[in-house]
C-alpha cells in the first residue's frame, strides 16, 4: 500500500525558512517522479516543485521560484522542500505527490497517482 507522509510544518515568521519533509513507503520510491502542490483556504491547488526520478531535473511555480527548493534522498525514501524566504502569502496546506510515468505537465495535478495528507504551513508574525 503506498503512503506518502508528510511533515516539517508549522508556524513561522515572514522571512523565514521550513524544511517540509514526505516519506514515501509501499513502492519503489526511485521509479516514481515526486511534487509537492499546496492549496489555501478557498483556492485552487497550486503546483509548487517537482523532481525527476533520477533527481537530475527539477521544476518550480512562478510564486516560489528562487525561494524553496526541491530534492530526495532515494537511501531514505524521502522527498524535501526547503523554503526559504517566507511570504504570509506561502501560509496553506502542502502536499507531496508521487507520479509511476514520467511526466510532461508536471504543474497539473492530476497527473500523480499519490498524495499525502498535507501538512499546514502559515506564515504570520
Amino acid at each position: 500500500q503506498v503512503q506518502l507522509v508528510e511533515s516539517g510544518g508549522g508556524l513561522v515568521q515572514p522571512g523565514g525558512s521550513l524544511r517540509l519533509s514526505c516519506a514515501a513507503s509501499g513502492y519503489t520510491f526511485s521509479d516514481y517522479e515526486m511534487g509537492w502542490f499546496r492549496q489555501a483556504p478557498g483556492k485552487e491547488r497550486e503546483f509548487i516543485a517537482h523532481i525527476s526520478w533520477s533527481g537530475g531535473m527539477t521544476e518550480y511555480g512562478d510564486s516560489v521560484e528562487g525561494r524553496f527548493t526541491i530534492s530526495r534522498d532515494s537511501a531514505k525514501n524521502r522527498v524535501y522542500l526547503q523554503m526559504n524566504s517566507l511570504k504570509p502569502e506561502d501560509t496553506a496546506v502542502y502536499y507531496c505527490a508521487a507520479a509511476r510515468l514520467i511526466l510532461t505537465m508536471v504543474w497539473v495535478a492530476s497527473e500523480y497517482d499519490y498524495w499525502g495528507q498535507g501538512t499546514q504551513v502559515t506564515v504570520s508574525s
